[in-house]
């Protein structure tokens, strides 16, 4: 029995060692093999490993994804212009070398991250304070991060890590001066809108006075058309009542006095004081004689 007990024993022994010798590496990690407290192997391929059981070795793992720093709090900073911009951002970083990580920060995320801030405000404090607010907000902004994510990787390639990717969140004037800035921006627009509104005034005003003497050029040529049309008309017709009654002078000069006589005497109570003898009243005085008959008109 006591032989049974102990081979149980050593079974169970056997597993108990055995069980601590092995470990397993997810593809997400990174391992450090430590033997008596020193570093003795990183491994980053994942799958099954062979330690040598405690106190001889023990393993530490890292996290091998991407992390991301992204504090709630906004820093504030000074362009060359000596405006404060308030400043969000965040940073993707990864560790590159376990080993050098563990002993730059003793494997300790949160005093990697804190180093990595730190760096961050250096850099922002460095790039914004040589740019105006225009090139923080959009002419530059690419070369900034640019710039501040090389800064940045120099600093942690220090602690074994690398830096993935640095973006500015929101970059925007700070409380104090937003209104003042608002408020100039807005006095601008409108001097811009009344500019624009008085340059269109002064346009549409050349464009009426220009229509309108478009208008009296056209009326007045169309005046002269028409004068220079009747003018002919008028020609034409005195032409051809010349043509007609000079065929015959003298029946034309008594139609000429028949009309007379029916404008002068068309109302009753007109008066007409003219000295009888008077040639007005040629063919009315003597209607019977050769001279004051009144002609036949020729056919």
């Amino acid at each position: 029995m006591s032989r049974l007990i102990s081979a149980v024993f050593v079974v169970l022994l056997v597993a108990i060692v055995g069980s601590s010798m092995l470990f397993s590496v997810d593809q997400r990690q990174y391992a450090i093999v430590f033997a008596l407290g020193e570093v003795k192997e990183v491994i980053s391929t994942p799958g099954l490993h062979v330690k040598l059981p405690p106190p001889f070795q023990n393993v530490q793992y890292f996290d091998k994804r991407i992390l991301t720093i992204d504090t709630p709090d906004s820093d504030r900073f000074i362009t060359s212009e000596k405006t404060n911009l308030v400043v969000d951002s965040f940073v993707k970083w990864r560790i590159s070398d376990p080993k050098k990580f563990f002993v730059s920060v003793g494997g300790r995320e949160t005093d990697a991250a804190y180093r990595i801030q730190q760096s961050l405000k250096d850099a922002l404090n460095n790039e914004v304070s040589k740019r105006t607010v225009h090139d923080m907000v959009s002419g530059e902004r690419e070369k900034v991060m640019q710039d501040i994510r090389n800064k940045l990787n120099t600093d942690a390639e220090k602690i074994g890590a690398s830096i993935v990717d640095v973006r500015l969140k929101r970059v925007e004037f700070s409380d104090e001066i937003r209104d003042s800035v608002f408020k100039r921006m807005e006095s601008e627009r409108k001097r811009v809108a009344n500019e624009l509104r008085s340059t269109g005034a002064a346009d549409g005003e050349k464009i009426r006075a220009d229509a309108d003497r478009q208008r009296e050029v056209i009326l007045a040529e169309a005046y002269r058309d028409a004068q220079r049309v009747k003018g002919d008309g008028d020609a034409k017709a005195s032409a051809t009542y010349a043509a007609a009654f000079g065929q015959n002078p003298e029946f034309y000069s008594f139609y000429r006095s028949m009309e007379a006589y029916r404008q002068s005497f068309r109302n009753k109570g007109d008066i007409l004081v003219v000295d009888p003898s008077s040639d007005f009243f040629k063919y009315l005085r003597n209607p019977g004689s050769s001279g004051g008959a009144a002609p036949k008109a020729k056919k």
